[in-house]
């Protein structure tokens, strides 16, 4: 079955980009400048649809208004920097720290590599979520959406984990996974079993300075080219 079957799409095309650019943003470090923008992420989901991803990100970004700033720093630093179990590369639930996943990061770095844009991981894994709903919104919607429900149970897994811990976070996980075909699962194992089937893992982690781990682009790659588009999800 194609990937690009969109039976019941509750989102439109447009829509989808405004709301992965928006969950993008909402998922990065709150620092001053992200907090700075809350104003102009209302007003651009007040000129979207009704739907069950506006709505998510309505009350999210309700959630950066009325929350102190330093309370959405622990918050962010708690659920996704001291912990794995709600980690936001996509890779990891699917392949944690294995040869595998090398091979993944690998393919999502030459999706990057053959858009024309000129991507800057700022340091990030490629398989980094925000970074994934940057390209889906502003570079190639049509690539980055099939990104996003090839990792569809990663989605569902860190939804489910954020929904566990009561984090409003979820909230920016449900309105992704609801531009995407079919019901969210309910638990864990129906998440987990989403999964394409795939040959058995080695378990082997990758060793440092693996070049699959490399940026996009080196430095000299870089200096050869001209007059670049940049896109990324800074941090």
């Amino acid at each position: 079955m194609s990937l690009f079957r969109r039976p019941n799409r509750a989102t439109s095309d447009r829509e989808s980009r405004v709301i992965y650019q928006i969950a993008s943003l909402c998922l990065q470090y709150p620092d001053e400048t992200l907090l700075a923008q809350a104003g102009l992420l209302h007003d651009a989901l007040a000129g979207q649809p009704d739907s069950a991803s506006t709505r998510a990100l309505t009350r999210f970004a309700g959630h950066l208004d009325t929350t102190d700033p330093d309370v959405l720093r622990e918050s962010y630093v708690r659920d996704f920097d001291l912990s794995r179990h709600q980690t936001l590369y996509l890779t990891y639930w699917s392949d944690g720290d294995t040869r595998r996943r090398g091979s993944a990061l690998a393919a999502i770095k030459q999706t990057y590599r053959e858009s024309d844009f000129l991507v800057d991981t700022h340091g990030e894994l490629p398989d980094y979520l925000p970074m994934v709903l940057e390209f889906a919104a502003r570079v190639n919607p049509e690539t980055g959406r099939m990104l996003l429900i090839e990792h569809r149970a990663s989605l569902e897994l860190i939804r489910i984990a954020l929904q566990e811990k009561d984090s409003p976070y979820a909230d920016v996980l449900a309105a992704v996974c609801a531009t995407l075909p079919g019901d969210s699962p309910a638990d864990k194992a129906t998440a987990q079993s989403m999964r394409t089937s795939s040959p058995a893992v080695e378990r082997v982690g990758l060793e440092p300075g693996d070049p699959r781990l490399l940026p996009l682009f080196t430095s000299k790659e870089m200096s050869m080219m001209t007059g670049p588009k940049r896109t990324g999800a800074p941090r």
